[in-house]
């Protein structure tokens, strides 16, 4: 008997298979240390292996993979671009930050440990990401290496990751004066979480060798999936149950935070996000089957309960 698979198989399939990857990737990477480094190496362990969906390494293998990149290379940068996303959660889970007891089922790494080792556990991982990207390993083309430091760096610092925490913390106090609109909404989370999914689609293309003139339509893909992964995570924030996320919810709401959910209701923004799924798959209608995994990625994006 013929078994037919569709796109969301296909998604599963490629989901768990980078899962595995990504984990078996950061414990080669990541020794367990038995020196003075041995209370560093294990928290950078405890956060980075095991938990999470793996989308930004997913996102970036398989627009790697699409255009004919090994996957071993695809891990690799995918490995790297997961660094810099685990030690952003440990950052945003600080009592000075968002103050999380709870991240992917478990303790978060401050609570698991302290605050000190949580600090630098993130910036280890930040840094080991650029590591990993500087090895040949990853890419034989100097070029490419230097490319993908480059897109990864922008993308994390001041003009990317970094810079949309800040303006979340400076939102505090502009909520308060009513100057919290939505498209204000729209640039905070276009640096604070599609700076980073953007990257992974752009990084998997540079490891294609793909010049900058021929990933228009990938930026265009990114773009509208990152503004829709955050569409769904406030409606996560707002509906959805904490057993499932791994973490505490609602706490947007009781913050008194403007999110897209607060500033459309839940309607519009679900509109919102299934347009902006409807976009992303159209900006890739000039490949078959061979991208169905990107395009189930994008509605997994949206219809996802965790």
């Amino acid at each position: 008997m013929n078994v037919v698979t569709g796109p969301e198989t296909l998604l599963a399939g490629d989901m768990a298979r980078i899962q595995r990857a990504i984990d078996t990737s950061f414990d080669a990477l990541l020794p367990e240390a038995g020196d003075s480094r041995v209370r560093l190496a294990e928290a950078m362990r405890y956060a980075a292996i095991g938990g999470g969906k793996r989308l930004r390494p997913l996102l970036l293998s398989a627009t790697a993979t699409l255009h004919g990149v090994g996957f071993e290379s695809a891990v690799r940068a995918g490995t790297a671009i997961e660094a810099v996303h685990v030690y952003s959660l440990i950052h945003d889970d600080l009592p000075c930050m968002d103050d999380d007891a709870m991240r992917h089922g478990k303790p978060t790494l401050h609570r698991a440990f302290d605050e000190a080792t949580a600090v630098l556990a993130g910036d280890a991982l930040q840094t080991f990401a650029f590591e990993v990207l500087a090895d040949p390993a990853t890419s034989s083309d100097p070029f490419v290496r230097i490319e993908l430091v480059r897109t990864l760096a922008g993308a994390t610092g001041a003009s990317g990751m970094v810079l949309g925490q800040m303006m979340d913390i400076a939102a505090e106090a502009a909520q308060e004066s009513g100057q919290f609109d939505l498209p204000t909404v729209t640039r905070l989370q276009q640096f604070k979480t599609g700076a980073l999914l953007e990257a992974a689609v752009e990084m998997g293309a540079i490891l294609a060798h793909l010049p900058p003139e021929g990933r228009t339509h990938l930026r265009g893909y990114a773009r509208a999936i990152g503004l829709a992964f955050q569409i769904a995570d406030d409606l996560l924030d707002a509906e959805g149950d904490e057993a499932a996320a791994g973490k505490a919810l609602r706490k947007d709401a009781e913050a008194g935070k403007q999110t897209f959910v607060s500033l459309l209701g839940a309607e519009r923004a679900r509109a919102q996000a299934a347009m902006l799924v409807d976009q992303a798959v159209l900006h890739l209608e000039r490949y078959g089957p061979e991208a169905d995994t990107l395009r189930a990625l994008a509605r997994f994006i949206v219809e996802r309960k965790h």
